[in-house]
């Protein structure tokens, strides 16, 4: 595997959880995974699909299995840490560089790299409702080509929460002064919430 350099810068920045993090990344590098950042954090994916995110917090480090659900977890080390809303993942978290065994470490992800190969995923249902344009964006969008190209590269998904961000204020003036604030990070490719995910 490849190594990903803003992987390194990640972890760069974190100093209180370098050396947790250094040996979770290299648990993930002796697989077939490939290295990416995804919402700001180390990603490991298989065929274009995630497997496993490493992350850290103020009191622990984290791995992330998007499709943690299917896992067997003898060790009884998974938890979801958004019960009733988190469907498929599933975290693991570690307090300190000692709690990581290295050995269930890379069982757990060695059998979500196998799930993900027999196709055992849940997928999200998304909301059919159409959001239409709002006006704000749309004529914003109209006579400004770079933004309107900017616009057109995000995900449809990150469309919609920008059409929502817009549509959902009741009055003109904050339509226009949300419409400011978005317009800086559409040119950038940002989405509206990434920085939270």
């Amino acid at each position: 595997m490849q190594y990903n350099t803003s992987v390194e810068e990640f972890i760069s920045k974190k100093p209180e959880w370098v050396k947790s993090l250094q040996l979770l990344r290299s648990i993930m590098l002796t697989t077939e995974m490939e290295e990416t950042i995804k919402w700001g954090v180390p990603t490991y994916t298989i065929n274009g699909k995630n497997i496993v995110g490493i992350s850290a917090f103020k009191s622990y480090v984290g791995i992330w299995f998007h499709q943690g659900v299917f896992l067997k977890d003898p060790y009884n080390q998974l938890i979801n840490a958004q019960e009733g809303k988190t469907k498929g993942l599933r975290q693991w978290r570690f307090g300190s560089f000692e709690e990581i065994n290295k050995d269930q470490v890379l069982a757990y992800v060695l059998e979500a790299i196998q799930n993900q190969k027999e196709g055992k995923e849940i997928t999200i249902e998304r909301s059919s409702k159409e959001i239409e344009m709002p006006y704000h964006l749309k004529t914003e969008l109209e006579h400004n080509k770079e933004l309107k190209t900017s616009f057109s590269k995000l995900t449809p998904f990150k469309q919609k929460e920008y059409m929502e961000y817009i549509s959902t204020a009741k009055r003109d003036a904050t339509k226009d002064a949300r419409l400011q604030k978005i317009i800086p990070m559409i040119l950038k490719g940002i989405g509206l919430n990434d920085k939270y995910r």
